[in-house]
């Protein structure tokens, strides 16, 4: 009886684990790009951010959101207002002006502000070159965010060139989430 519970449990945990994005940091999604290319999508959060906690719990914890990202991106999980040290694109960025042990707001990281992060959360879109996409600011369900992903992983941003193009897309989008 013991072993048939053990075994449950280990199954349980092993779902458990494998119902997760796979997060990694800018420079470890960099560095897989050149063995695989994929997209990136990085998650520009900060650390009192409520809507950042929102799309953590109630968004980035969907599984077809999961599967979906693992599937088709490198996933960034990235503290704009925090202290790594990000190289891309033959340029170090820091944060020099963060402040140890500030509660609340911190200065941002020049790497999001490089991005032309202005709200968080942020989602930045990269192309499986590395090469920077597209911004896209606010929190978001998992039914806001498959139009995104869909549109980047399918390569469809590319043809929308104005905004009729874009509406044209998002009205006849068939959402699957």
């Amino acid at each position: 009886m013991k072993r048939i519970v053990l075994l449950i449990a280990l199954v349980v945990a092993g779902v458990t684990y494998a119902q997760k994005i796979q997060w990694m940091s800018m420079g470890e999604a960099l560095e897989a790009q050149e063995k695989e290319p994929k997209k990136i999508i990085l998650d520009a959060y900060t650390t009192w951010c409520g809507p950042c906690k929102l799309l953590d719990r109630n968004t980035f914890s969907d599984s077809n959101v999961i599967d979906y990202i693992n599937t088709h991106f490198y996933a960034v999980k990235f503290n704009a207002e925090g202290t790594e040290e990000v190289i891309y694109k033959d340029f170090t960025y820091t944060n020099p002006n963060y402040i140890e042990g500030r509660k609340g707001r911190n200065s941002q990281h020049l790497f999001a502000h490089a991005l032309k992060v202005q709200g968080y959360p942020s989602l930045v879109f990269f192309d499986d070159g590395g090469d920077l996409i597209q911004a896209v600011s606010g929190y978001k369900t998992p039914q806001q965010l498959e139009i995104f992903l869909t549109m980047i992983a399918s390569d469809d941003y590319l043809t929308l060139t104005t905004k009729e193009a874009w509406e044209s897309y998002r009205d006849t989008f068939k959402a699957t989430f």
